[in-house]
């Protein structure tokens, strides 16, 4: 019955087996670094920028606000989170900070 079915034999260990721990250290290590430059860090800089921005809002800046309303800040209170917008000569929103996403050039309102 075994003239069409060749034999299976288990092969015995090699020397690569002892190598392997070493090789997958190296291997998460390789993957730390990528995972470190790749997301973690271009992450970190954004949000540093953000905050950034956030803490350097004064009265009279002109912004742009993460649901694409662009606005001139009439007042900042420090000790809430929120500023005040006028979109225009009668319209005034409470936006928090943090919606704030730019940070317009003096003079954008009026060119809109």
């Amino acid at each position: 019955m075994n003239f069409f079915i060749s034999n299976a034999y288990a092969q015995t260990g090699g020397a690569g087996a002892q190598d392997g721990g070493f090789t997958m250290l190296i291997m998460l290590g390789v993957f730390g670094l990528i995972f470190y430059f790749m997301l973690y860090r271009p992450q970190a800089k954004r949000v540093k920028e953000h905050k950034d921005l956030v803490t350097s809002l004064s009265k009279g800046d002109e912004v742009l606000t993460q649901g694409g309303l662009v606005g001139r800040i009439t007042k900042v209170t420090d000790e809430k989170d929120f500023i005040e917008i006028a979109l225009n000569d009668t319209t005034n929103i409470v936006v928090q900070k943090s919606a704030v996403s730019a940070l317009l050039p003096k003079g954008t309102m009026k060119n809109i």
